[in-house]
C-alpha cells in the first residue's frame, strides 16, 4: 500500500495517538534512511496541506473542530485578537491568550469556550510570521533606540541597537527591519532601513501606507515582468482582428472620473424597432496580452487588485498594458470582449449574445461633465449637444434596469461616504469634500451591474467552474445592533429574522432625509458580510442577485481576468469544458478566490488608512475652529460625533463635559446627575476640535454649546 495512505489512515484514525516523529518510524518499521526520509516528507506534505500540525512537544495532532490554523488580527482596543481562518471562520481571542503573536501572524489556536457568539481561542503557537517591516516613529534612549509603530494593532516597541539606528533622529517617521520577534522576557529588535522624514511632514504617509500594508512601490515590477510587457505591441495588429466582430463605426464611449488613467469599460445603448434596448458593454480583452501562467499573470495573481491611494496608483499591471494597449481610449483601436444584451421595457433581459470584438471609443465623457449635462448646465449641454439624444437613452435604460432591481429587493439607496481629498500647491490638504454619485456613475453602475449578472447567469445555469462574487445574508445578532441604533435615533424598525435585501433597502428610504443617514448606512454595511469571491455560487445578499461575478474591470482585478479566460474558453468550445478543464478549474478557482478576496482586503484598508491621515492632517489645521458636529454613537467614556460635510469623525470625552454624566445602557444615553441633561445619537452640537494626533489618527473635539438638538431631545429628569 501506498505508505502516505498508510499514515493518513492512521492519523484519520479514531485510534491515533499524538505521536513524535521518532515513534513514527517505529510503527512503520523505518530502519533505514530512505524510509524515514520518505516519512518526514509525508508528514511535512499534511502539514502543508493544513491536514496536521505539530504541537511543542513535537506531536502531530490532527486540525480539526479543536484546532485551527488562521491570521490573527489585533483590534485597536488591544483588549481582544481575532483569528480568520482560510475559510474566513472568525476565533476570538483574548489579548492574554495571544502568547506571543503579532498582528498578521499565521497562529496555531485551540478552541478553548465561546465569545459572544464567536468561537473563543488561545494561541497554540506561531506558524508563520506575517510581518517583516514596520513603519513608526524613532524614539531614541541614550546610546539605543525604540521604534514605536503607528500601527496602533502592534502592541509592542522595538528594541533598536545603536550599530542599526542609521542617523535616525528623535521624533522621525522610519522604516525598520525586524531581525528578532517577541519572545519570553525579550523585546522584539528591529534594524532602521529608511528615514522617511520628520513626523509632522505629510510627505511621510504614502510610504508608511505602502509598508504597514507590504505593498509593492508605486509603477515597480519585477524585470522579469516589465521585460514580458515590453514585448507587447502599443497598436492592435491586423491578426489580432481575426475572430472579431467589428464594432469600430458604433457610438461606444467610455465614461469615467475626470482623474481616471485606466479605462476597462466602453458603453453602447441603442432603441430597437420593437421597442426594446439594445445595451453593448465592451470590456477590455487583457486576456489576449496577459497569458495564463506567464511572468506578467504570475505578478497580477500576486497582488491581486490594483490600490488607489489618492492621486496614486499601484497598478496590477504595468502602465504599457493598464495605460496603453488595454486602456479603450478615445479615438483608438482596441480589442474588447462584448456583451450585447436585449431589454425590454420591465429592464428584463430576452436575448444575449457574447463575442469577442473589436472597438473604437468615439468620446471619453467624465462623470462630472455628464451630470452637469443632466442638470442643465448650459456649457454642458453645448459640449454634448452632438450626442445627447444618445446621453438621455441613457439614462432611461439606467433607470428601468435601476427599477427593476428595486422590484425584487437590492440594496439600492446606499451612498458612498468617500471623500475627495483636494490639495494646494505645496502638496498639502486644503480641503475635503464629498464624493456624490450622480446619473452619469448611477448609469454605469447599472450596465455594469448587468453585464455581470449575465456572464455569471451562464455559469450557474451550466453548472461549469466559474469565479463568482458572493455576498452572504447578515447575522442576526448584527442587526439586532442595527435594530438597537435604529430605535435609539428614534426609528422604529421591524426587521424579520430571515430578513430580505428590500427590508433594509425599505429601512434606508425611511432615514432618507435623516441628519444619521451617512451613520445608518455604515452601520448596515457593518451588519453585513463582506463581499467576496467564491468558487460557490451562494447569490449576492446586496444585490439580490442569483449570480453574480466581476467580469467588467479586468485591467485592476485579477477576479475579473480569470473570468475572461474562462468566458472565452466557454465561447470556444460552444458551451463546454473539457473533463480536464473540469478538474484544473475546480482545484484553482477556490485557492484563487480565497488569495483576491485577502488582497483586495489589503486595498481597502490601505486607501483607508491614508485617507484617515490625510482627514487628520486637514482637521489640525483647524485647532481650535467650532463645527457644527452630529452624534454618531454614545458611549460610557464620551460622545463620538462627526463633522457630516466631511466624514471626518472624533470624540468628545465624557470629562470635558459640564456635568457628572452616568450612561443609561438601555436607552443609550448619557445623563447629566446634577442637570438632567441628556445626549443621544442624532444631536446635532457645536464643538471646537482640540486634539489631532496623526500617528494613531486620533481627533478629539470640546463641546461648545448644546444648540441645536434633534427631535424628542429634552432633558431627562434623574431617578430620585
Amino acid at each position: 500500500m501506498d505508505l502516505k495512505k498508510e499514515i493518513e489512515r492512521l492519523i484519520f484514525s479514531d485510534e491515533y495517538r499524538p505521536m513524535v516523529l521518532k515513534e513514527f518510524y517505529k510503527y512503520f518499521h523505518a530502519k533505514n534512511k530512505e524510509r524515514k526520509r520518505k516519512i518526514r516528507e509525508i508528514l511535512k506534505q499534511l502539514e502543508e496541506e493544513k491536514k496536521i500540525f505539530r504541537d511543542g512537544k513535537g506531536r502531530y495532532r490532527v486540525l480539526g473542530k479543536d484546532f485551527k490554523i488562521g491570521t490573527i488580527q489585533f483590534t485597536r482596543s488591544g483588549y481582544v485578537a481575532f483569528v480568520v481562518t482560510d475559510d474566513f471562520e472568525e476565533i476570538a481571542v483574548p489579548v492574554e491568550d495571544t502568547k506571543y503573536a503579532m498582528h498578521k501572524d499565521k497562529v496555531l489556536v485551540e478552541i478553548v469556550g465561546k465569545w459572544r457568539g464567536l468561537p473563543k481561542g488561545r494561541v497554540v503557537k506561531v506558524v508563520e510570521r506575517g510581518i517583516k517591516r514596520v513603519v513608526g516613529v524613532f524614539d531614541h534612549k541614550g546610546t539605543f533606540g525604540f521604534v514605536v509603530p503607528d500601527d496602533p494593532k502592534i502592541s509592542y516597541d522595538f528594541y533598536v541597537a545603536p550599530e542599526n539606528i542609521d542617523d535616525a533622529k528623535p521624533n522621525q517617521k522610519v522604516i525598520a527591519e525586524i531581525v528578532r520577534y517577541p519572545s519570553p522576557g525579550r523585546n522584539p529588535e528591529a534594524k532602521i532601513v529608511r528615514v522617511l522624514g520628520d513626523v509632522d511632514d505629510p510627505s511621510t504617509d504614502l510610504p508608511s501606507v505602502i509598508v504597514k500594508h507590504d505593498l509593492p512601490e508605486p509603477g515597480e515590477f519585477p524585470e522579469e515582468v516589465i521585460k514580458e510587457a515590453n514585448s507587447i505591441p502599443t497598436k492592435v495588429r491586423k491578426k489580432d482582428l481575426v475572430g472579431r466582430v467589428d464594432l469600430r463605426e458604433k457610438f461606444i464611449v467610455t465614461i469615467d472620473g475626470e482623474d481616471a488613467k485606466d479605462f476597462d469599460d466602453a458603453v453602447s445603448v441603442e432603441r430597437l424597432p420593437n421597442g426594446n434596448y439594445l445595451l453593448g458593454v465592451h470590456i477590455a480583452d487583457v486576456s489576449h496580452y496577459v497569458l495564463e501562467g506567464s511572468a506578467l499573470d504570475n505578478e497580477a495573481f500576486r497582488r491581486g487588485t490594483s490600490v488607489y491611494l489618492i492621486d496614486t496608483v499601484i497598478p496590477m499591471l504595468p502602465f504599457r498594458l493598464s495605460n496603453g494597449i488595454c486602456s479603450l481610449v478615445e479615438g483608438e483601436d482596441r480589442l474588447t470582449v462584448t456583451v450585447e444584451m436585449e431589454i425590454d421595457e420591465d429592464g428584463e433581459v430576452i436575448n444575449y449574445n457574447i463575442y469577442p470584438s473589436v472597438i473604437r471609443s468615439k468620446k471619453r465623457l467624465i462623470y462630472e461633465r455628464v451630470n452637469a449635462f443632466f442638470d442643465g448646465e448650459d456649457w454642458a449641454a453645448r459640449e454634448h449637444e452632438a450626442f445627447g439624444d444618445r446621453l438621455y437613452l441613457m439614462k432611461e435604460l439606467a433607470e428601468i434596469l435601476r427599477e427593476a432591481r428595486r422590484r425584487r429587493g437590492a440594496i439600492l439607496d446606499i451612498e458612498s461616504d468617500e471623500v475627495k481629498v483636494i490639495f494646494d500647491e505645496y502638496d498639502r490638504v486644503k480641503d475635503i469634500v464629498p464624493r456624490r454619485r450622480g446619473i452619469a456613475e448611477k448609469i454605469i453602475e447599472e450596465f455594469m451591474i448587468r453585464a455581470n449578472e449575465t456572464v455569471a447567469e451562464i455559469f450557474a445555469h451550466a453548472g461549469l467552474p466559474f469565479m463568482y462574487r458572493v455576498h452572504e445574508e447578515p447575522d442576526p445578532e448584527t442587526l439586532f445592533q442595527l435594530k438597537n441604533y435604529l430605535e435609539a435615533m428614534g426609528v422604529r424598525a421591524k426587521i424579520p429574522q430571515n430578513v430580505h435585501p428590500g427590508a433594509l433597502q425599505r429601512l434606508l428610504e425611511r432615514v432618507k432625509d435623516h441628519p444619521l443617514r451617512s451613520s445608518v448606512e455604515r452601520l448596515l454595511v457593518r451588519s453585513m458580510k463582506r463581499a467576496m469571491y467564491s468558487a460557490e455560487n451562494i447569490g449576492h445578499f446586496g444585490l439580490a442577485s442569483y449570480a453574480y461575478t466581476h467580469f467588467t474591470s479586468p485591467i485592476r482585478r485579477y477576479p475579473d481576468l480569470v473570468v475572461h479566460r474562462l468566458l472565452k474558453l466557454y465561447l470556444q468550445q460552444k458551451g463546454h469544458f473539457t473533463r480536464e478543464q473540469i478538474n484544473k478549474y475546480s482545484k484553482l478557482l477556490p485557492k484563487i478566490a480565497k488569495h483576491c478576496s485577502q488582497r483586495e482586503r489589503v486595498a481597502d484598508e490601505a486607501e483607508w488608512d491614508l485617507i484617515a491621515m490625510k482627514k487628520v492632517e486637514y482637521i489640525s489645521q483647524h485647532i481650535g475652529e467650532v463645527f457644527d458636529v452630529i452624534v454618531t454613537n454614545v458611549t460610557k467614556f464620551g460622545l463620538f460625533v462627526e463633522i457630516p460635510e466631511k466624514s471626518i469623525s472624533g470624540l468628545i470625552h465624557v470629562s470635558t463635559l459640564d456635568d457628572y454624566y452616568y450612561y443609561d445602557e438601555k436607552r443609550n444615553i448619557l445623563i447629566g446627575r446634577r442637570k438632567g441633561k441628556a445626549f443621544k445619537i442624532g444631536d446635532v452640537l457645536k464643538a471646537k476640535v482640540v486634539r489631532a494626533d496623526r500617528i494613531r489618527g486620533e481627533i478629539d473635539f470640546e463641546l461648545i454649546e448644546e444648540e441645536k438638538k434633534s427631535k424628542k431631545n429634552s432633558s431627562v429628569r434623574t431617578p430620585e
